[in-house]
């Protein structure tokens, strides 16, 4: 239960950050900052193993845990990411 509380919370923080520097205006509320934070702190915890292991793996959905700085840089910018592939879908053509 810890660890979904921890993905929760980072997912927040990450997501309303992300939203702050992203450019432009994202439409949603709190809910809506919370999933695309915790989807891109899930796309950022898989770049990180990328770029540290070089071998692509899935973020693991175990407890945030290790450094908190680098944990929410890369949510952030996995929450930029999903925040754009948001963007992507819903925009009226």
């Amino acid at each position: 239960m810890g660890s979904i509380i921890g993905w929760a919370v980072l997912g927040l923080v990450a997501g309303a950050l992300a939203k702050l520097i992203y450019p432009g205006t994202q439409g949603g509320g709190m809910i809506a900052t919370m999933v695309l934070g915790i989807i891109g702190a899930f796309i950022g915890g898989s770049l990180y193993t990328l770029i540290t292991t070089g071998k692509f793996a899935l973020a693991s959905s175990g407890a945030v845990t290790g450094a908190l700085i680098p944990s929410l840089v890369f949510a952030v910018l996995g929450s930029m990411v999903a925040i754009f592939l948001w963007g992507l879908v819903t925009r009226n053509a």
